[in-house]
């Protein structure tokens, strides 16, 4: 299998992912708020998420994520859609990524099929907890048809995102070793030292580094002050770390609103330089991120003599 981020690595030692697609969309007037989120536009306005993955590759994006991430037979099923009708929409979000980097004129980039977590399919919080109550056996049932349905749309890697637990980190093995021909990459969001189902961020990396097809591993979805210290909590591996935070805002659900500073534009790029220097190798942004911070990381960012994962 040829990874595909090694002529990324060779060239500059570093891969750098798109910021939030989502609150682009949001910021250009798309209503999100559907059990669906982004992956509603998939049909409604398949236009729109271009757009957006355009700005991201003008930003210097190696690498953009379709909008996949709620996508599920079983999120589909709500709108009274087959399973056939489910997956041409998740091979949908795919091509829309792949026809952007084709407008760009942009051969080289890379295109991840984004995938989240069983709970933010349920759109029910769960996805922050990971306390929902099926196996890595069953989780790996679930995730299973997603990604064959992705795989249609020829991506260049599947992406895993935001997974909370060594339970779906289990489960994403077993399907990676499923489909051992594809690159798979998994990132996991945190809450202070740990997973936010309570374990070890480390043990989760072991646990993937064991899977030949298994390229990447990280951090997303975080608060941007919890990543550094737990990539350096990572022993050497073959891996490549990955850190994709928020902003560095919260979500007050009384509100219905954004509080704290964000980090922008340089002081995004300041963090981002603490994560390479804390290993990571691939670096992107999550919630509430914007391409012109994805800009400045790409402009002064640079790769740490230690780095790790490109080899």
């Amino acid at each position: 299998m040829k990874n595909p981020f090694q002529r990324l690595f060779d060239e500059r030692g570093l891969v750098f992912f798109d910021p939030a697609l989502a609150t682009e969309l949001e910021r250009r007037g798309a209503r999100l708020s559907s059990h669906l989120w982004s992956a509603s536009l998939i049909s409604d306005d398949p236009e729109a998420i271009i757009t957006v993955h355009l700005d991201a590759l003008r930003a210097g994006a190696d690498v953009i994520s379709s909008a996949s991430y709620q996508a599920s037979r079983l999120g589909f099923s709500k709108l009274g859609l087959s399973d056939v009708e489910a997956d041409a929409r998740l091979t949908r979000a795919v091509t829309l990524a792949r026809e952007a980097v084709e407008r760009h004129g942009s051969p080289g980039r890379l295109v991840a099929a984004s995938l989240g977590p069983y709970g933010a399919v349920l759109a029910d919080g769960s996805e922050f907890t990971g306390d929902y109550p099926l196996s890595p056996r069953e989780l790996a049932d679930f995730h299973a048809p997603r990604v064959e349905a992705a795989l249609k749309g020829a991506p260049d890697l599947i992406l895993f995102e935001t997974l909370p637990s060594m339970a779906e980190a289990e489960a994403v093995a077993r399907v990676a070793q499923q489909f051992s021909g594809v690159p798979f990459m998994a990132s996991f969001s945190a809450k202070g030292d740990r997973l936010c189902h309570g374990e070890r961020f480390a043990d989760v990396v072991a646990t993937l580094e064991s899977v030949p097809n298994v390229i990447a591993a990280g951090l997303n979805c975080t608060a941007p002050d919890v990543i550094a210290p737990l990539l350096r909590t990572v022993p050497p591996t073959r891996l490549a770390l990955a850190a994709s935070p928020n902003a560095g805002e919260t979500w007050d659900a009384t509100t219905r609103s954004w509080r704290g500073t964000p980090y922008r534009g340089h002081d995004f790029a300041t963090l981002a330089q603490r994560y390479v220097d804390s290993g990571a190798t691939v670096i992107g942004g999550c919630c509430r991120t914007r391409p012109d911070d994805l800009a400045a990381a790409v402009k002064t960012v640079r790769p740490s003599p230690s780095r790790r994962g490109t080899s």
